[in-house]
């Protein structure tokens, strides 16, 4: 009875708690009876952090004096840091948040000499970019070099660097491969755009995609903060591979199937969309879905990844393939007036 009293008090910081992942994280954290702490920022929205246990911290990553400051009230048992930029006007941007934003955070936590059992870093599958691109594709290995083509790969690569130079810090990485599920928005867009009777594709070379219900990220989460492995990196899928129209297909079937136009365009004439796309977004001062680190994305051929170190040293089970996801994301959509 002692130790389950102390496995409900465990507390948790999840940094990036009002975005798509971290949204879900602490829901699992409440759902387990754990003392959970939100860190958001004053702009932040609180649409999908309502639950009245939530405690919220605010936090300023862009500075690791005051990050010293405004922990040193706490001792967290785990950290979750899912904050981050996926989208940013200007490349500097996505090194500040994402690489800076985690340095400045472990350092603090370093210096305030918290006894934190683990720390959790949400990274990305973009970390090695186009690479075994040779056909037939074959899995991304841990073993690979990271070779990142876009500013955000880029800018986790250098986090994930920094945190392995301090092999004494309680850490575990996460690498999950396209992440969809309720609130997300990019992948919204394509369901929106299929209701619309269009389904875009890009490039006439094969494409091997994976993809990653977030709930199953959210159990790696969970499993990682329960495992005694640390100075780990673990990459995330649902084990699956598919071809570049399933998602689509899928999406259409739980549309009810409505007549679509195919267009697959060739891939200089997705570089001048997101050329524009920059373009407009500068002028927005608001980045846009489509930009010349999305371009590298979706140019892309091979996003397979060997997610067996996750299974056998996690106990990593996925529960969602795509089928079953998008029939619960879209029942999500339906269910809240998204479509």
């Amino acid at each position: 009875m002692q130790a389950f009293h102390i496995i409900l008090m465990k507390k948790i910081l999840i940094t990036g708690a009002s975005g798509f992942i971290g949204s879900f994280i602490v829901e699992e954290a409440l759902r387990r009876g754990w003392d959970t702490w939100a860190a958001v920022r004053p702009t932040s929205s609180r649409r999908y952090l309502q639950d009245k246990r939530i405690n919220f911290i605010q936090l300023n990553f862009d500075d690791e004096q005051s990050l010293y400051d405004q922990l040193s009230p706490h001792r967290f048992d785990y950290i979750v840091h899912s904050a981050g930029a996926t989208k940013c006007l200007n490349k500097e941007d996505f090194f500040r948040s994402n690489t800076d934003g985690t340095k400045h955070l472990v350092c603090a936590i370093n210096r305030l000499k918290m006894p934190l059992e683990k720390f959790i870093f949400i990274s990305s599958l973009s970390i090695y970019g186009a690479i075994r691109e040779q056909q037939p594709y074959t899995d991304i290995k841990e073993s690979d070099t990271p070779c990142p083509n876009t500013a955000y790969g880029e800018s986790k690569r250098r986090a994930e660097v920094f945190l392995t130079e301090h092999a004494a810090f309680p850490y575990i990485i996460l690498r999950p491969t396209g992440v969809y599920g309720p609130r997300e928005k990019d992948y919204f867009m394509m369901a929106k755009t299929i209701k619309n009777h269009i389904d875009f594709s890009v490039g006439f070379q094969p494409q091997d995609l994976t993809f990653v219900y977030v709930k199953d990220v959210v159990q790696a989460v969970f499993r990682s903060l329960e495992s005694t492995k640390t100075a780990r990196s673990y990459f995330l899928s649902d084990g699956n591979v598919y071809r570049s129209s399933t998602f689509s297909e899928l999406l259409r079937n739980a549309l009810g199937n409505p007549w679509w136009i195919r267009i697959k365009a060739p891939i200089w004439l997705l570089r001048i969309i997101t050329f524009f796309g920059d373009i407009a977004g500068c002028i927005s001062r608001n980045p846009t879905a489509l930009n010349n680190d999305k371009f590298q994305i979706l140019k892309q051929r091979n996003w397979r990844c060997d997610i067996t170190p996750a299974i056998e040293e996690l106990g990593y089970k996925p529960a969602y393939d795509l089928q079953r996801g998008v029939e619960e994301m879209f029942k999500w959509y339906k269910d809240n007036q998204w479509i």
